[in-house]
């Protein structure tokens, strides 16, 4: 059984103060959020860009940068 005591301090011999293990991540509460418009892959280099709350198809594109573009576009929109 694991108790994960050794990963609780980190031998350190080059510095006077232990390294930080655990690194604490601040991100914004719309990060949190579920996002509204999906990229999901409809056919051979062919995107949609989805609504995620409905379903319905809100535009395409045959790049996958082209429509994360659109995505976030359609993000800020909204």
């Amino acid at each position: 059984m694991c108790t994960l005591t050794h990963f609780a301090s980190h031998p350190n011999p080059c510095a006077h103060r232990p390294l930080p293990l655990f690194q604490r991540h601040v991100m914004s509460r719309e990060a949190l959020c579920v996002p509204r418009y999906r990229v999901v892959l409809a056919g051979i280099a062919f995107f949609h860009v989805k609504e995620t709350s409905t379903g319905r198809v809100r535009g395409f594109r045959s790049s996958h940068n082209e429509a994360c573009a659109l995505a976030r576009s359609l993000e800020v929109r909204a």
